[in-house]
């Protein structure tokens, strides 16, 4: 413990070399830690809305596209398909589940989707108020929603025409909120669900002339996309082709388009992690330079020590208890730096509405933070360490 207590004394003797190395030190740490978290929790993010959807079919366009906007809501659709189609294909042999969805609306900002009960029962969503709609017009609210717009059960509203909130109001479609969705982390939170048929109704009633007009309105009714679990691992190969090949309509499997765009993504982290190691390795730089400067200026403290009875290897515990106590103060505040910009980017991506990701986290790779700052640290008290080691206390009484 004394070995200890005089390390941080001898550490903070020279406050501005000290102050310096833990400002590179937990720079480069913070960066790691940031780079790490958001990795961790953007993968999480993508695994969880994805669970359970095998391929989404939608409009021939770009197959991410088509992902984005389908799954995880934070992209346009490429455009709509024929109703007819959809129950064709549900019919396939190889589909298990088929959730249709219909987009084109918004409130607030937040997405309108018409669907069944299933798509809730896929997110496996429970109720902190009222429940599913039991007709049209009628919606559930999700959790960020209800707590944005501060509605409740039986309230009313309208939805604007388009997905960014700035299109012309429906105001003679209003929607009833029959129930509200406890937290859940999924892309429901920032949704208000609905019923197919009230996508239908307002946008049939806003555009119909007359009774004859409605039924061929009724007749070309279309949907937004599918999303498909087929019914055996087999389907994967060729459900995707008989959809391409077979009909106007194009099948995305969620698995590829999400890889490749985590490999797009995966530029900016590989990039990140780089500046990180470049930080690193600079303040592993600054620090053997501190401990080898300090040890030139305490000889004659280093030798007092050994004159007293402290051994050697005291000594050079000396130094890398000092290194220690850098690496300590430096993991302290990267990782609580990180944790706060991650917690900054979750409220950006909250105020965007887009995916939710957020909350105190400790993923096993961040335990590589701590582990590297201590590895740095110990490689450049090193040799300073060996110096102290070496030091020559007749030599040093001569030279006095």
């Amino acid at each position: 413990m004394k070995t200890v207590a005089i390390a941080w004394r001898f550490l903070w003797s020279r406050p501005l070399s000290a102050g310096l190395n833990v400002l590179l030190l937990s720079l480069g740490l913070g960066s790691l830690s940031f780079v790490l978290l958001a990795s961790h929790q953007i993968d999480q993010a993508f695994e969880r809305d994805l669970a359970g959807i095998d391929v989404v079919v939608g409009a021939k366009g770009s197959p991410m596209q088509l992902i984005l906007s389908g799954v995880f809501h934070i992209d346009a659709p490429t455009s709509n398909i024929p109703l007819a189609a959809v129950k064709e294909l549900e019919k396939h042999p190889q589909v298990a589940k088929l959730i249709p969805i219909s987009l084109g609306d918004s409130f607030r900002g937040f997405r309108i989707v018409g669907t069944t009960p299933d798509y809730l029962t896929h997110y496996q969503a429970s109720f902190a108020q009222g429940g599913v709609w039991k007709a049209p017009m009628q919606a559930v609210l999700g959790a960020q929603v209800a707590a944005q717009s501060g509605l409740k059960v039986g309230d009313s509203f309208a939805g604007n025409h388009g997905l960014g909130g700035g299109g012309d109001s429906h105001g003679q479609t209003p929607y009833v909120v029959s129930g509200v969705l406890t937290a859940g982390g999924s892309v429901l939170d920032r949704l208000v669900l609905t019923a197919t048929e009230s996508v239908w109704q307002v946008h049939e009633g806003d555009t119909a002339l007359d009774a004859d007009d409605l039924k061929v309105l009724e007749a070309e009714r279309e949907l937004t996309l599918a999303l498909i679990q087929y019914r055996t691992p087999l389907a994967a190969v060729t459900f995707p082709r008989f959809v391409n090949s077979s009909t106007e309509m194009q099948a995305a499997a969620p698995a590829l388009e999400i890889t490749r765009l985590l490999n797009m993504i995966g530029v900016g982290t590989d990039v990140m992690r780089a500046l990180a190691g470049v930080l690193l390795l600079t303040a592993g730089l600054s620090v053997f330079i501190a401990l080898w400067s300090a040890v030139r200026e305490r000889r004659a403290d280093l030798a007092l020590l050994r004159m007293l009875g402290a051994p050697p290897r005291k000594v050079a515990a000396l130094l890398l208890c000092e290194a220690l106590w850098l690496a300590l103060l430096a993991t302290l505040i990267g990782v609580l730096a990180g944790q706060e910009l991650m917690a900054a980017l979750a409220w950006f991506l909250q105020l965007d509405k887009s995916v939710l990701i957020g909350g105190l986290s400790w993923p096993v790779e961040l335990w590589s933070v701590p582990a590297l700052a201590v590895g740095v640290a110990l490689l450049s008290a090193l040799l300073p360490a060996y110096e102290a080691y070496r030091v020559n206390v007749s030599e040093l009484l001569q030279s006095r």
